[in-house]
């Protein structure tokens, strides 16, 4: 039998291909995301906007994938729907081999909370917590016990190297100790998919580079990592990069080819302790 993930950490376009062409049918336990024939269309006053067309996507557990493209491509509206944030027209979408393309609102919010940890471009920190209370607050909504919150927010922060900076509120921090703590936070309930939505567009170039190393490591623990950019430099420090140009799958490649095509820059270094 094959394997699923190659030893690069990539899982093989045989297999992939052949879960995209196979509707209906669930997907394998190593499979995280499959989404076939996505469709996506919005109605802007009489005026059909198309802007997912038909994405065929498979990713894998533990691989680490960005998606990019230009204004318009449509990886905004992708991002959404593999967020659990929006529901397609058409097509199947299956995450952690649940068919949620099929779920109401409410299945859909379940399925999200659990499923899902979000890194969004800006950090949503509350400005008067500490960085332990806010990477807890996912944890307090869902009822679990304080000892238990300390132990797995504490956890988590030592898991982005901020172990010395549990009780410093945002304003202590920098810009890069700051997107960490909102890492930590998407961290803290375990989910199956870390999905991070231009999580560098407010950080300056050095601090971009101490973010992505951070995703890096993330992923060698194996943790499975989607990121959403627009920026060719960003997207390189993925291992896989599959790029959308109106509304489709315009390419989806390994890094090494992306960058050789694209012509980006790309070093892996080890994470920055600060």
């Amino acid at each position: 039998m094959t394997s699923l993930v190659d030893e690069t950490g990539i899982s093989t376009t045989g297999e992939r291909r052949a879960v995209v062409a196979t509707p209906g049918a669930t997907p394998g336990k190593d499979w995280v995301i499959v989404a076939r024939q996505l469709k996506r269309e919005y109605d802007m006053g009489g005026e059909i906007v198309r802007a997912l067309r038909g994405v065929d996507l498979a990713i894998g557990r533990n691989e680490y994938v960005a998606i990019m493209g230009p204004s318009g491509s449509g990886k905004s509206t992708l991002m959404n729907l593999i967020g659990c944030l929006d529901s397609p027209n058409g097509g199947e979408y299956w995450l952690n081999g649940q068919l949620v393309s099929a779920m109401s609102d409410d299945a859909l919010a379940r399925v999200r909370n659990k499923e899902i940890g979000f890194v969004f471009q800006t950090f949503n920190l509350l400005p008067r917590a500490t960085a332990l209370q806010n990477v807890e607050l996912p944890l307090v909504y869902a009822g679990i016990p304080a000892d238990e919150r300390k132990r797995r927010a504490t956890a988590a922060l030592e898991s982005v190297q901020l172990g010395p900076r549990l009780h410093h509120r945002p304003n202590e921090l920098s810009g890069g100790q700051r997107q960490r703590v909102a890492i930590a936070r998407a961290l803290v309930n375990s989910p199956s998919i870390l999905l991070a939505d231009e999580p560098t567009g407010n950080l300056d170039s050095s601090t971009s580079q101490e973010i992505m190393r951070v995703f890096e490591e993330l992923s060698k623990q194996g943790q499975t990592v989607v990121m959403v950019t627009h920026e060719p430099d960003i997207a390189a420090h993925a291992r896989r990069v599959v790029v959308l140009r109106d509304g489709i799958v315009e390419s989806d490649e390994r890094r090494d080819a992306f960058v050789d095509r694209v012509g980006v820059a790309h070093a892996t270094t080890k994470v920055a302790h600060d």
